[in-house]
């Protein structure tokens, strides 16, 4: 049992995650691009709020994975506009304030997911930052 946790241990820390390469106007455009087509996509298919739902924590996993770190609050700021251009795209104008209102979970919860992705990352640089100050 110790040896197989000792090579997952190994395991996971030998795989790397791509250097995070987002801008914030790019977190921007990238939730929005992703939201505008799904909710095209869910506009076509008759209106399926899990397809735009799940996408949408999707694209805020993304974004607050691979935003720069001089640009880690951008990626919860960017995620509700996205949001509500994908709502728009799926339901028009018309019926944009009852398509924020019952995706509002699915809002809350990716933001969500954003914000605390973003405060581990931010913590982390903070902590690499004390840690290499006190080597000196």
């Amino acid at each position: 049992m110790v040896d197989t946790l000792s090579r997952l241990t190994r395991t996971v820390r030998a795989v790397r995650l791509p250097r995070p390469v987002l801008t914030g106007l790019g977190c921007g455009v990238l939730a929005g691009a992703a939201m505008i087509v799904t909710g095209w996509l869910s506009r076509l298919a008759g209106g399926v709020p899990v397809l735009h739902g799940a996408v949408f924590l999707l694209a805020c996993l993304t974004v607050a994975v691979m935003v720069r770190p001089a640009d880690l609050i951008c990626a919860p700021v960017a995620v509700p506009i996205a949001f509500g251009l994908g709502a728009v795209a799926a339901e028009g104008f018309d019926d944009l304030v009852t398509t924020l209102a019952l995706g509002a979970p699915w809002l809350f919860g990716g933001t969500l997911l954003a914000g605390v992705i973003v405060l581990a990352r931010g913590a982390g640089r903070a902590l690499r930052r004390r840690r290499a100050a006190a080597r000196r």
